[in-house]
């Protein structure tokens, strides 16, 4: 068996090294250490379907011919892998963006000095003529653009650039990597929000109170999203829009922040050659005044670009168990149907949920033909109106770090919607 895995407090540039490695061993098995950084906690929390990856205790070392180590080239950094230290006949190979003496003695090492092990693993990928997914890009872009501070740190390369260059190109999505990422709020944006308030005005549009505000900027200024953000939290308003214009290049700079699931930002961006999500989104728009792009912008905005509701991310009917219904069959529904949990209904009534770590419980043999309400969680049951939005239900799966929530109208549960239903909404994978 091949393992890759990655240092202790991972961090994007970590989990994304780890991704890639199974895009280039398709049969390695990718292995998280038990410590994740914030950021990185919070995007698998969402994320969980997409990227499923294993903990050292669930892998029997023996079995272990190959190890692909990210990230790192010392032993001590990396979480219960010792053990493999001194095996002989242990094929190890390493990606690291930090030359200089490598503890890790290896049978064969990609080890450059970038701004992210990530960048040398996309070459790679790229070179191999392989295709990352958009989610994967993401993740991806994510990584160099954490350890480069978005290709301005020092340490940045041009293989940095060209690796980020070339997941744009392979649809990585900047608004949800912004999402995660928390870039900071320097002094150069400062200004720009002194200015943006300076002339701040608020308008409506379909009962919406919006700011749309046009402002000259020089070069490239980073983070304007977070900008706008604040921007939008003390003029207080549904929604707003920054219009920078670069007028050296003659272009505008679109930038959209909303508050309320009425105004879906993606949708409106979109109508303006750009994209998003509900919540975020941005559009480059060349060769147009500023004042034109502002009412370019506000008939989008006219158009009522509403968000989807849950009913039509959810599936249904929902696949349920009832209370007396055995472990054994239980287990045997999720194996079949692929699922990680079961909402339990008595009659039409939501009374538990049983999951597949319930089955820990389980102390004896003969427990398995247990009724599921033995064993069946059913304090604090997570659920979601079916009037609520996906970013509402994105949000209590991130806070319960849970799969699927249950959608109740009426005291009834009528549908299901997963991380992966919520996934597709953010990413635009829904069908059409």
């Amino acid at each position: 068996m091949r393992i890759i895995t990655t240092h202790k407090g991972t961090d994007f540039d970590g989990l994304a090294s780890v991704v890639a490695g199974t895009v280039l061993y398709p049969d390695a098995v990718p292995v998280l250490p038990g410590s994740v950084n914030p950021n990185v906690k919070n995007f698998l929390a969402l994320h969980k379907e997409m990227f499923p990856v294993k903990t050292p205790q669930e892998i029997d070392f023996e079995t272990v011919t190959h190890l692909v180590v990210v990230d790192t080239n010392n032993w001590s950094r990396l979480d219960h892998i010792n053990i493999l230290k001194n095996r002989t006949d242990l094929d190890i190979f390493v990606w690291d963006h930090h030359p200089g003496e490598c503890e890790i003695v290896s049978g064969g090492k990609c080890i450059r000095e970038t701004g992210a092990t990530i960048t040398l693993m996309a070459e790679q990928i790229r070179k191999e003529g392989k295709k990352p997914t958009p989610v994967q890009a993401t993740l991806f872009l994510a990584g160099i653009y954490e350890d480069t501070g978005g290709l301005i740190f020092p340490s940045t390369t041009a293989a940095d650039a060209y690796a980020a260059g070339y997941l744009l190109e392979q649809n990585a999505d900047l608004t949800v990597i912004n999402s995660f990422l928390k870039p900071a709020y320097n002094a150069e944006q400062k200004n720009i929000l002194f200015e943006m308030l300076k002339c701040a005005e608020r308008i409506k549009v379909n009962q919406h109170t919006i700011s749309c505000n046009i402002l000259e900027v020089e070069g490239h200024v980073g983070n304007l999203s977070v900008v706008v953000n604040m921007y939008r939290e003390i003029v207080n308003v549904n929604a707003a829009f920054g219009i920078f214009y670069e007028k050296k290049r003659q272009v505008c700079i679109v930038i959209g922040r909303s508050n309320t699931d009425d105004l879906n930002m993606g949708s409106i961006m979109r109508g303006l050659g750009g994209g998003g999500h509900p919540g975020a989104g941005s559009a480059l728009i060349k060769s147009i005044e500023p004042e034109v792009v502002r009412e370019m912008l506000i008939e989008q905005i006219r158009k009522d670009h509403h968000s989807a509701s849950l009913i039509d991310l959810m599936s249904y009917p929902v696949t349920s168990v009832a209370p007396d219904t055995s472990m054994k069959k239980a287990a045997m529904i999720l194996r079949e149907k692929g699922f990680s949990g079961l909402p339990v209904v008595d009659g039409k009534k939501l009374v538990g949920i049983i999951s597949r770590r319930d089955f820990r419980k389980l102390k004896r043999e003969n427990q398995i033909d247990s009724p599921v309400k033995a064993f069946m969680s059913r304090d604090q049951i997570i659920t979601i109106a079916a009037n609520k939005s996906p970013l509402e239900a994105a949000n209590l799966i991130v806070k319960y770090d849970i799969g699927r929530i249950p959608v109740i109208q009426d005291d009834e549960i009528i549908g299901i919607v997963t991380r992966t239903d919520v996934m597709r909404y953010f990413y635009n994978l829904l069908p059409d």
